[in-house]
């Protein structure tokens, strides 16, 4: 009885390994599915500034899941996400009314510095700022290269390392 009982356990500790692995696999096909999708809508467009703006704050899971909802034959002629860049909360996902999106964070952990910033030092300031946050590091580094290609966010390169600051009112206006 205690053999069937010990392989009951670790059936039940398996299964809930695998569901975890599966829920991980979602989000990654829902993630790959939208940057697949971006990349045939705008696959003509050279200048990237010209790109819809990245809903950086909502899970992937979150947006996969809306869509289906919606119907996978109904498609929106604007994506979504290309609200202005003043402040922008996230109220839907996860029950965390007026939390900022994730570029809006990074950019505001980034003002508070002058030096160069490494996508690990920015994840490492915003999980001890907002614990409850957890993004991956590869979302933070996604996220980063969007704020660079809206010109928010600047790409500096020291030998391997990739370091980013904020793009300075004064040199937007100088860009402009």
């Amino acid at each position: 009885m205690e053999q069937v009982a010990s392989e009951l356990e670790e059936n039940r500790r398996r299964q809930e390994e695998l569901a975890k692995k599966i829920e991980l696999l979602q989000q990654e096909e829902a993630l790959l599915s939208d940057i697949l999708n971006l990349a045939e809508r705008y696959e003509g467009f050279a200048d990237a500034s010209r790109l819809p703006e990245q809903a950086q704050g909502e899970p992937a899971v979150a947006k996969a899941k809306r869509r289906s909802a919606a119907g996978a034959t109904t498609r929106r002629s604007t994506p979504s996400g290309t609200a202005s860049a003043g402040t922008r909360t996230k109220s839907d996902a996860k029950g965390k009314p007026g939390r900022p999106l994730l570029g809006d964070s990074l950019m505001d952990l980034l003002t508070g510095h002058d030096e160069p910033r490494s996508a690990k030092e920015l994840r490492d300031e915003l999980l001890e700022k907002d614990p409850s946050r957890n993004p991956t590091p590869q979302v933070v580094r996604n996220t980063l290269e969007s704020l660079v290609a809206k010109g928010r966010v600047q790409r500096h390169k020291q030998q391997r390392a990739v370091m980013y600051t904020l793009v300075k009112p004064a040199d937007d206006a100088d860009a402009g």
